[in-house]
């Protein structure tokens, strides 16, 4: 799924971008994880229902999904990413931890929320995957959907910044962990909406966030966040969203 080779780095830098000593880099990734919380909490009371994360990673939302969820599921390919989630088993006996490709057919099981959250632009067949969100989405469940703006600023100035040529300096820029983004596979919000409307979702809301401005994002301090966020409110207001990071979906199974 992931084209992130190494998974120690990717460890490491799953840990530190919450808590990144750059303002602009923490904003950017605790603004997405606000409003992954957020969708939780809009869909009620769901303590007899079940949910599966698609990809975890370093498994942010883990407990979150236990604490509200029946049964809470979590897949990955990658053996280490499920390793490290394994003590989490202890502290939640409702969770179920399983190493397997969403896109094989063998997969039959199907629950009342699918969260995926950064996981589209690693893998290689986009509409493969998406069908694969659907079959294991019950009609009537919620899948909650998110992945980068391929016009994005972060991810035009990452083509750049974070190629071979320039990735050192802006590790000494940062001086944290940093590492290619590994994204294949980024989808405009016109090709994702027609993706899940062909796989029987509805999108009941959308929302797209995070201005990063190159510069002012690694030298501006909590001033530049000030900046980013007043310019992205007026981004917002006008309908001027593909330069945002993040496009996050939460859709209805209808069909």
């Amino acid at each position: 799924m992931s084209s992130i080779k190494n998974i120690d780095e990717v460890h490491e830098l799953q840990n530190v971008i919450y808590a990144s000593r750059n303002p602009t880099r923490k904003w950017l990734h605790v603004t997405r994880k606000e409003h992954i919380l957020t969708a939780f909490d809009w869909l009620g009371d769901v303590s007899n229902q079940t949910a599966i994360e698609v990809g975890p990673g370093s498994g942010l939302y883990i407990a979150p999904l236990c604490s509200k969820f029946f049964q809470v599921t979590a897949v990955d390919i990658e053996h280490s990413h499920l390793v490290a989630l394994q003590p989490l088993k202890t502290q939640f006996n409702n969770l179920e931890i399983i190493e397997q490709d969403i896109t094989e057919e063998s997969w039959s099981q199907k629950y009342d929320l699918v969260l995926c959250s950064e996981v589209v632009e690693h893998v290689e067949d986009t509409s493969k995957f998406i069908a694969s969100l659907g079959r294991m989405t019950k009609t009537g469940g919620t899948l909650i959907l998110s992945t980068p703006q391929p016009l994005s600023f972060m991810e035009l100035t990452s083509k750049i910044g974070l190629s071979p040529l320039f990735i050192g300096l802006v590790r000494l820029i940062y001086r944290e962990p940093v590492l290619p983004t590994g994204h294949i596979s980024l989808v405009s919000e016109a090709a994702l909406t027609r993706e899940l409307s062909k796989n029987g979702f509805a999108i009941i809301k959308t929302s797209k966030f995070g201005l990063y401005i190159p510069v002012v994002a690694e030298f501006g301090g909590k001033s530049g966040v000030r900046l980013a966020k007043f310019l992205e409110n007026i981004l917002v207001k006008i309908g001027v969203t593909r330069p945002l990071w993040t496009q996050l979906h939460i859709c209805r199974k209808v069909s």
